[in-house]
């Protein structure tokens, strides 16, 4: 974690919206300071490596804006994200990461996040989207938008069969199809048919994200 006036790459205290960068990865976390320090609207006043860092340096500087990537170790961003904002209500919280899978943007929302951008962005688009998120303005990336356009105008999600939970447990234990229709007395190809649907109904290409998705909203239950 390094905290305020560090390495003298920020602005002068003070003179702009102040922000705080989270991401593991030393290379990537560099790009990102690199591109907004240049500007002299905004104040760089610390970075963190993970989740637990970028929470306790936010309490400490108290910046306007958090830029946080989503996966990072002991914490990841959606973790980060709800203690932040529920800590510091002032200190808004901009996503920026390489994942734009439905669930990960919903779950990054959920959380309180104001907005959510993808590494590939411009310079400019990030200094202008920090400057939005310190108004409190919500702020997505073009094709995180015409994602979430796509899904809001998609029929609500058909409820899933009795069966097609049961199978859907049986890949959650990490069974095989073939294990799967032993277990439940069915063939295999039943289950691969069974599969298909769980994946149309969650919006998800794999028994991966299926099992991901499926416990989110509650669907399923581990012990």
């Amino acid at each position: 974690m390094t905290a305020p006036g560090s390495a003298g790459r920020s602005s002068p205290e003070g003179s702009g919206v102040r922000v705080v960068v989270a991401d593991d990865h030393t290379v990537m976390r560099a790009g990102v300071v690199a591109l907004l320090a240049p500007e002299p609207s905004i104040t760089l006043v610390g970075e963190a490596g993970d989740g637990r860092e970028a929470v306790a340096l936010v309490e400490e500087v108290r910046p306007d804006v958090a830029l946080v990537d989503l996966r990072m170790p002991v914490l990841d961003g959606v973790g980060a994200t709800e203690r932040i904002v529920a800590g510091q209500a002032a200190t808004k919280v901009l996503i920026l990461t390489t994942y734009d899978t439905d669930v990960e943007i919903e779950r990054a929302v959920e959380a309180g996040a104001v907005g959510y951008l993808l590494k590939d962005t411009t310079r400019e688009q990030l200094v202008d989207a920090v400057h939005a998120a310190s108004r409190g303005e919500t702020v997505l990336a073009p094709r995180v938008a015409e994602r979430l356009v796509a899904r809001m105008r998609r029929p609500t999600t058909a409820a899933l069969t009795r069966r097609e939970l049961d199978v859907l447990n049986g890949a959650a234990d990490g069974l095989s199809n073939a294990a799967i229709g032993e277990r439940l007395h069915i063939a295999e190809a039943t289950v691969k048919t069974h599969l298909l649907r769980v994946f149309a109904k969650l919006d998800v290409s794999d028994r991966t994200h299926a099992v991901v998705v499926a416990l989110e909203r509650g669907l399923l239950v581990r012990h």
